[in-house]
């Protein structure tokens, strides 16, 4: 292809990678990479997904951690531009579901800058499967009848207000990339008379060498350290992160009590 014809029809194709383990990758994006030309893919995606691809496929790690980047932001942005005009499309494979705290959108917007057009293919996201392959579910009757996810690091790596207000709520929180914040969740639902509400931290979900720990506010700190829990991990507060320490009929017994009805 003419390098002018590839330039009129540049084509970024954004992939969700799903939460870790390479099997919960959506079919339409397995089909995407088995066609890649050149894949930009972050740490957080399972590395045998890549054998999906074509052995001529130019692979790029662009991953990002937290304390860990290997590209920022804007270099990832600019080698976009680049590999699509190189080769006419770039498929961008990013953990999880790259619209869910996965800056997806910006990288979108930065391309349509420069005519290149995009197709989304969404990802399960950790933010549910990692609790569901634990044992927990986000809402349950009689237990919890919503959940908010909430990123633990804001752009000023601060706290996000909004754990504040979700910490008043009887919902299920959860919070992502956030464990590194984890003394000053304590001390929040400590301010909030919560010492006793139940807490997860899942590191590595959905993989072999996943970690849980389980806890209440009161005593997870030592309960993190003891059991060396380390990133990436997601951490669920709230009634329903109880459930795998309680008996079947405890568990029963809750659901009984409660007053709401899932359809």
């Amino acid at each position: 292809m003419a390098n002018g014809q590839q330039q009129n029809n540049m084509k970024l194709t954004l992939i969700g990678a799903g939460p870790g383990d390479p099997d919960l990758i959506t079919l339409k994006g397995v089909k995407a990479l088995q066609k890649a030309r050149v894949v930009l893919y972050d740490s957080l995606a399972h590395p045998s997904l890549l054998d999906h691809c074509p052995e001529d496929c130019v692979k790029i790690l662009v991953g990002k951690r937290f304390g860990k980047t290997s590209c920022g932001q804007d270099e990832i942005n600019d080698l976009i531009v680049e590999k699509a005009k190189q080769y006419g499309e770039v498929v961008r494979l990013k953990g999880g579901d790259s619209f869910i705290f996965g800056r997806g959108y910006e990288e979108v917007i930065f391309a349509a800058g420069y005519g290149i057009e995009s197709e989304i293919i969404p990802g399960i996201s950790s933010s549910y499967a990692v609790p569901a392959l634990a044992g927990i579910p986000l809402t349950s009757r009689g237990l919890s009848e919503s959940f908010w996810v909430i990123t633990g690091t804001t752009k000023a790596h601060e706290l996000s207000k909004d754990l504040h207000l979700a910490a008043q709520s009887s919902a299920t929180v959860v919070v992502l990339m956030g464990l590194h914040k984890l003394s000053e969740i304590v001390e929040m639902y400590s301010g909030l008379n919560k010492m006793d509400e139940p807490i997860a931290i899942i590191q590595n979900g959905t993989l072999e060498n996943q970690k849980v720990v389980t806890g209440r506010i009161s005593n997870i700190l030592p309960l993190s350290k003891v059991s060396e829990i380390g990133s990436p991990a997601i951490m669920i507060i709230g009634k329903v992160a109880a459930l795998p320490d309680l008996s079947f009929e405890k568990v029963n017994e809750m659901m009984q009590q409660g007053s709401s009805v899932e359809r």
